[in-house]
């Protein structure tokens, strides 16, 4: 839906000559333009008007001096510096640049009628006076000499297969006749054909094709003929087929003209030279011709060069060059240059330029050279508020095609509506004015500007005859104005912009070529229909575009260099000053851009612009450089990308560089601001104060897409307006998570919950909000708001969501109807976190025993049916029958799919049982198996064994204990039953307690045996009371378990005082090395002679075993802390290489940091992640795998670390043991080892706790701070960035970093020995 519109316009007049031009070439690398006439060639370029390069093709004999002479070809060629032209006596001539000299390279006697080089410049076609082609190479060097006319098809003749005759065919809508019907004779080229051939190539330069005058039937005829002059294919005879050719570059179609009976028109054939489509001209039969067909080098414009048949009264043809383009398989005429009936300003030579798709070169008869540059646009109305329709005008020839998107949208070609006009429409523009922006005016070819206006509105309701409403009126035409500015060319006057109802802003050319003159045009006073020029501006340069916007009124200029200018329109004299920043900076854009819009962002307004290359610039700065499309609509900025996503970013709440970082980042899985389009996607417009984006695909057709940020954008300003109601349908068409409308603002939403309530209306509308409720918070994971938007403080409430928000729906709509809203507040009941269902159960039962008299009221049975499609038939079944309550249960079961002979019987026999029983029988059914033994527990005697069943199975073994009393024989059974179960679990002591405060000392004292409690043991075993001697034996078997727990203490006790063992009570404390209490023992009983025999051995075969422990615990410390120096050094060393040569993303870099085996996964790190967790025993193992202690392996440093802690928190402990040991030895007067042991702990501890500042430097503790300093470098920074990103592998590994703390407080040395 683009129209092409005319940037700029440049017209040259000075160039001047003998004759008239013929042939027009365009030099791709400087852009000057070749003419060739009847005596000359020359270089001449139209931007300063001076002649580069001339040579006379008369002195050297080329072409007749009388002025008689033909040029029949000319082309620039790049490579060679030079241009090639053939004349009509047969000459190829070679101008060369450099030296302006003419060089003959051949000759055909002949003579030649036409000249085509290849696009790539590698080959050239001639056509000679003997109709034969001739085809060269660049040097000019023949290939190959055939026939334009061949008998023979080509090679890609047609092959019959054989599908029947054609009388058995099917012929469709034609019928039987045309089976019979005879080929219709071909006629022959019309009288004004010029009987030359034609010649034009494909733009990949394999295939030619040539038209020429058929010498059998005197028609023109179609060949096709590849790079090695071997024909392909002929067309089908085509009657009325005309002279002009050309093939389309992107190579799929060729195009020609045909004269039809009845119409005119522009017929493309395949490269098999079979028709595929057309396009009629807008002209009658026989009252235009076509002199040639242009297509622009990106295939998307079509020139088509027309010259009237018959000449007026002043014997002179008009004559006009038409622009044509195709969208969604219809052609559009977008411009009409009508150059008038004057001959001398007629075109005789029209070309593309090759380097600049939308620029057109037309040289007229009087040697004036017009370029003319378009420019794809998309006019759309530019109102913000709801009053604009949204529309889009497309100009096809003398209509316009208008599109209302508020209403509809339309597909094209269709629209919603047409204007026809007298004459073609040139351009399209929409009123600025706030309010009235859907008018708007054309100018048209015959320089007049229509007004149209929506019309007074009475027929806006009124149907049509067919009974459908109209929803989008038409607009009316006004007025039409005559335009009074001179124009000497076609389109003087272009930029349209029409900013008040009188008011127009125009460009003209300017008094110099690099100048433009801006137009402000108003009707006259004596004469309201002609707009005359109320003021002139001269621009110091060329406008290329022109934009207002609605909201500030400020109109800004873009020169052809990227140059911005304001335009100071509302002043009594307009001027044009630059544009300035709000420091006073000029801004300007660095490369001319080919649409333009004006915007304010974060308070400062910037123009926008986007270039040809896909660039988008706010000012000068880059915003993008990968934009296919953007719009400007209210405060958003809404582009297409070419990698096919529509961004749609808020203005007010970014700046330059944010809108540069958002449009730079790809966004998250929940960027509102992103979404994807289909391949080459452009945004047609926006509707204002809507959620609609119209976006076009490549082929033409539309798609409307409700963006996710326009529509949150709209959602959040409803909801704080508090329009539920619109902000729910929105929600409910757009499918957006109706948990927003709560998220948004729980505060506000609580508070006005009636409103809700109210606007909401509709119960299914309730009904379908409570059941999308959920906990999540919506508006921060699905839907979050923007950075910059406010954040909205959620209440503080121990309760979850979803039950704030049916507890407070549920009270409001009980106080305003409970009647109407009754399926609401069962939904409020069902949907809580944990369903209530009974209680939703039991209303509708009160409703069915009490129906209500109120209208609408709902009944028993609908509210159980709407009940039923909430919850499964089944729980709703169960629930009810949890209530105890048959009626609701036959209820439930009625308008359920149960079938009687299910539920019945079943119901019956439980209606028979004692109420208790029955009760219990329903909580078993249910399984609640604590209420069943609530009941149960009230049942009697006779059901005690059926509780202690349900107990033993469920294991309800507190429960059962908590009904019944203390002192009965069930209490007694249920914790007989409940200690077996405790020794199954491994508690024996705990069964031990229960067996003994409930009467069963023997199994109690059985319990407490197994468990070592031997204190509970002892208590039991004399409460019983035991024998002496079997109490004796008990306290044996208790200290040899004792002893084999280490608890040589306790054991020595029992053999003593129970016993009555003290030899065996002492033996007991040597062997633990309870040195004092043995020797109180000894002393206590009398036996010294244990002292001797056993006590004093013990003593010294206790000091070689600590001194021989220490020894090697210092011998393996040393080793370590040797070896940990060693491997901390070649790692920093490593560490430091690779960061010099390869820098801190070295993936290998990490693993010679000091932390880096813990802070990184290393290939050990990651050797253990299919290891279970289901324990810390697990979990430490696995850890413990990765430290190896394996010189070389990646975590050798760490592994150390750990060996060296455990050692030095190991000889630390032995502080207590360590004195005690020395004090026996002293008493004993064993000097000697007591001092050696004290030394050489001493020593131990003194060397271990000096090398902890060395195996746990400071250092270590803080490496993932990053390191910056005037010592750090730019890669130690970046690594140790990195390093404190990543998180640490596991507690044991940062428990290896930290240094075991040394219990320096406890005094353990003896003075004696010092």
């Amino acid at each position: 839906m683009r129209n092409l519109k005319l940037l700029k316009s440049l017209r040259s007049s000075e160039l001047q000559g003998p004759g008239s031009p013929q042939c027009l070439s365009v030099r791709a690398d400087t852009g000057s333009l070749l003419v060739a006439s009847h005596y000359s060639i020359t270089e001449y370029d139209p931007r300063t008007g001076q002649v580069v390069s001339e040579a006379s093709l008369t002195a050297e004999g080329f072409l007749p001096e009388d002025g008689t002479g033909t040029v029949v070809g000319l082309q620039d060629l790049a490579e060679l510096e030079s241009a090639c032209l053939a004349t009509v006596g047969g000459d190829v001539v070679l101008f060369n640049f450099n030296t302006c000299q003419l060089e003959c390279v051949g000759s055909v006697d002949s003579g030649l009628t036409s000249m085509s080089w290849s696009p790539d410049e590698e080959l050239v076609v001639l056509t000679t006076g003997q109709e034969t082609i001739i085809m060269m190479t660049k040097e000019f060097e023949p290939i190959t000499e055939v026939g334009i006319h061949q008998d023979d098809f080509g090679e890609g003749k047609f092959i019959t297969v054989g599908w029947g005759k054609k009388e058995t065919q099917f012929h469709g809508s034609e019928g039987k006749q045309a089976a019979q019907r005879k080929t219709q004779q071909v006629q022959p080229a019309t009288a004004w054909d010029d009987r030359r051939p034609r010649v034009t190539w494909r733009g990949d330069g394999q295939l030619f094709a040539v038209s020429a005058i058929c010498l059998q039937t005197g028609a023109r005829k179609v060949r096709v003929w590849n790079r090695e002059g071997v024909l392909q294919a002929t067309s089908e005879p085509v009657n009325g087929l005309e002279q002009a050719l050309c093939w389309k570059p992107s190579g799929n179609l060729i195009a020609s003209t045909q004269r039809h009976p009845n119409k005119h028109s522009v017929v493309f054939m395949e490269k098999n030279g079979l028709l595929h489509g057309d396009f009629t001209l807008p002209f009658s039969k026989d009252q235009a011709k076509v002199k040639d067909l242009l297509w622009n080098s990106d295939s998307t414009v079509l020139a088509v060069w027309l010259e009237d048949m018959t000449a007026g009264e002043d014997k002179q043809v008009n004559t006009h060059i038409q622009l044509w383009a195709v969208g969604n398989y219809h052609w559009y005429l977008k411009q009409n240059l009508d150059f008038g009936r004057d001959s001398q300003k007629a075109p005789v030579c029209v070309c593309w330029d090759p380097e600049r798709p939308l620029r057109l070169h037309v040289v007229t008869r009087s040697w004036t050279s017009i370029t003319y540059d378009w420019g794809w646009t998309t006019e759309r109305s530019p109102g913000l508020d709801a009053t604009d329709n949204a529309c889009v005008a497309v100009i096809d020839g003398d209509k316009i095609l208008v599109t209302n998107f508020r209403q509809c949208v339309v597909p094209p070609p269709m629209c919603s509506f047409e204007l026809q006009l007298s004459s073609p429409v040139n351009q399209v523009t929409f009123l600025c004015r706030p309010q009235s922006t859907n008018q708007l005016a054309a100018l048209t070819s015959d320089s007049q500007i229509s007004v149209y206006s929506q019309d007074s509105g009475e027929q806006a309701d009124k149907k049509s005859a067919d009974g459908f409403r109209m929803m989008s009126r038409p607009l009316a035409l006004q007025k039409t104005f005559r335009v009074s500015a001179p124009h000497e060319q076609p389109l003087a006057l272009w930029q349209l912009l029409w900013l008040e109802d009188q008011l127009f802003v125009g460009v003209s050319s300017g008094l110099l070529p690099t100048s433009s003159t801006l137009l402000m045009l108003h009707p006259a006073h004596d004469a309201d229909d002609t707009l005359t020029v109320r003021s002139e501006t001269e621009v110091d340069g060329v406008v290329v575009s022109l934009v207002h916007c609605s909201q500030t009124g400020t109109v800004a200029l873009q020169l052809e260099d990227g140059q911005i200018r304001k335009l100071r329109w509302n002043l009594p004299e307009p001027s044009v000053e630059d544009w300035r920043d709000f420091s006073g900076c000029i801004i300007n854009f660095p490369v001319p851009c080919v649409q333009t819009a004006l915007c304010s962002i974060s308070g400062e307004e910037y123009l926008l612009g986007l270039t040809d290359r896909s660039h988008l610039y706010a000012g000068d700065t880059e915003l993008a450089s990968n934009i296919s499309s953007f719009a400007v609509c209210n405060d958003f900025l809404l582009i297409t990308t070419n990698s096919h996503t529509c961004r749609c970013l808020q203005l007010s709440t970014l700046s330059v560089k944010g809108l540069q970082a958002a449009l730079a980042s790809d966004g998250g899985d929940n960027d509102e601001t992103l979404r994807r389009v289909e391949r080459g996607s452009r945004i047609v417009t926006v509707v204002p104060q809507d959620t609609r984006v119209i976006l076009q695909m490549p082929r033409g057709n539309l798609e409307t897409v409700h963006h996710r940020a326009l529509v949150l954008a709209q959602l959040r300003e409803w909801l704080d307006s508090l329009r539920f109601k619109d902000s729910f349908e929105c929600m409910r068409k757009l499918r957006i998570n109706l948990n927003l409308l709560y998220d948004h603002n729980p505060k506000v939403f609580l508070e006005n919950i009636e409103t809700f309530i109210t606007q909401l209306g509709s119960i299914s509308n309730i009904n379908l909000f409570l059941t999308e409720l959920k906990e999540e918070d919506t508006a921060s994971t699905m839907y979050p708001r923007p950075e910059t938007a406010p954040v909205q403080t959620q209440p503080v409430s121990v309760q979850k969501k979803v039950d704030i928000v049916c507890d407070a729906l549920r009270s409001a709509m009980e106080s305003m109807d409970p009647n109407k809203f009754f399926l609401s507040i069962l939904t409020t009941h069902v949907k809580k976190t944990v369903p209530e269902l009974e209680t939703a159960l039991q209303k509708v039962h009160e409703l069915r025993e009490n129906p209500p008299d109120a209208p609408g009221a709902v009944s028993a049975e609908e509210a159980l049916k709407y009940l039923l499609f909430l919850v499964n038939v089944n729980d709703l079944y169960e629930h009810s029958l949890g209530t105890y309550d048959f009626d609701l249960v036959l209820m439930v079961a009625e308008k359920s799919q149960k079938d009687p002979k299910e539920y019945l019987p079943f119901l019956n026999m439980l209606k028979s049982l004692e109420p208790n029983y029955q009760r219990y029988t329903i909580d078993k059914h249910l399984k609640r198996y604590r209420k069943a033994l609530h009941h149960l527990s009230k049942c009697g005697e006779e059901h005690f064994s059926e509780a202690l069943q349900l107990v033993k199975e469920q294991k309800l073994h507190s429960e059962a204990l908590r009904l019944y009393p203390a002192d009965g024989v069930h209490y007694k059974a249920l914790s007989c039953v409940y200690a077996e179960h405790l020794m199954e679990q491994q508690q024996a002591e705990q069964a031990g307690l229960l067996l003994w405060r409930c009467g069963e000392p023997a199994s109690a004292l059985q319990a407490f045996a197994s468990s070592s409690s031997w204190r509970n043991a002892i208590c039991v075993a004399q409460q019983i009371p035991l024998p002496p001697d079997q109490l004796a034996l008990l306290a044996r078997d208790l200290a040899e378990k004792l002893t084999e727990q280490r608890r040589f203490s306790e054991a020595a006790l029992l053999l003593d005082q129970y016993a009555k063992d003290c030899e065996e009570a002492i033996l007991a404390l040597i062997t633990g090395s309870v040195w004092e209490e043995a020797l109180r023992l000894i002393y206590m009983h009398n036996r010294q002679d244990i002292t001797e025999t056993n006590l004093k051995p013990a003593l010294l075969e206790a000091f070689s075993t600590q001194t021989a422990f220490l020894e090697a615990q210092v011998a393996t410390f040393t080793r370590h802390r040797t070896r940990l120096a060693v491997v901390r050094e070649q790692k920093e060393k490593a560490r430091l290489d690779m960061l010099d040569e390869d820098g801190p993303d070295c993936p290998d870099a990490e693993l010679y940091s000091e932390a880096s085996s813990v802070m990184t996964g290393s290939k050990y790190s990651q050797s253990n992640s299919r290891i279970s967790s289901r324990s810390s025993k697990n979990r430490r193992k696995a850890e413990r795998k990765k430290l190896s202690l394996k010189e070389g392996s990646p975590m050798e440093d760490k592994a150390l670390m750990y060996a060296l802690g455990e050692i030095l928190t190991t000889v630390d402990k032995m502080r207590e043991e360590v004195h005690g040991l020395l004090k026996a030895l002293v008493l004993f007067q064993f000097d000697k080892q007591a001092e050696k042991l004290q030394l050489a702990y001493d020593e131990a501890l003194q060397m271990m706790e000096a090398a902890v500042p060395e195996v746990w430097p400071e250092g270590l503790q803080n490496s993932q701070a990053p390191l910056t300093g005037p010592n750090s470098t730019a890669n130690s920074i970046m690594a140790s960035f990195q390093q404190q990103q990543r998180p640490v592998a596991s507690q044991q590994a940062a428990e290896v970093m930290t240094a075991p703390k040394m219990r320096n407080g406890i005094k353990w040395k003896l003075a004696v020995l010092m």
